[in-house]
């Protein structure tokens, strides 16, 4: 059965870090890329990052660019993303993804785009606020 778990959401003030985690089961990390998306209430979904399978590509959408960084570790089944110098715009509740239709498929120039990821995990709620 596959899985994705989001863990590591909390609240944190304006200019604070928090690293959150996706652990994953059920599939061959080493071999599908990874997303993490954001959805904050009342808006859209939005992609966020992304990193491939080989960890040769990654993406950061414009609105996170310079204050997150994506990594992997395979043999742990598990995806990270550390958030720095947080904004209260950043509150959302996040989510990782994955595509398991596209083996080894790298990231794209652009923002994970929700139509390229087939199978989500329920999300862990980051809060920017003092």
């Amino acid at each position: 059965q596959v899985q994705l778990v989001e863990s590591g959401g909390g609240l944190v003030q304006p200019g604070g870090s928090l690293r959150l985690s996706c652990a994953v089961s059920g599939f061959s990390l080493d071999t599908y890329v990874i997303g993490w998306f954001r959805q904050a209430p009342g808006k859209e979904r939005e992609g966020v990052s992304c990193i491939s399978s080989s960890t040769r590509t990654t993406y950061h959408a414009d609105s996170v660019k310079g204050r997150v960084a994506i990594s992997r570790d395979n043999a742990k089944n598990m995806v990270y993303l550390e958030m720095n110098s947080l904004k209260a715009e950043d509150t959302a509740v996040y989510y990782c993804a994955t595509d398991l239709g596209h083996r080894f498929r790298p990231c794209f120039h652009w923002a994970p785009r929700l139509e390229d990821y087939d199978s989500w995990g329920r999300g862990t709620q980051v809060t920017v606020s003092s």
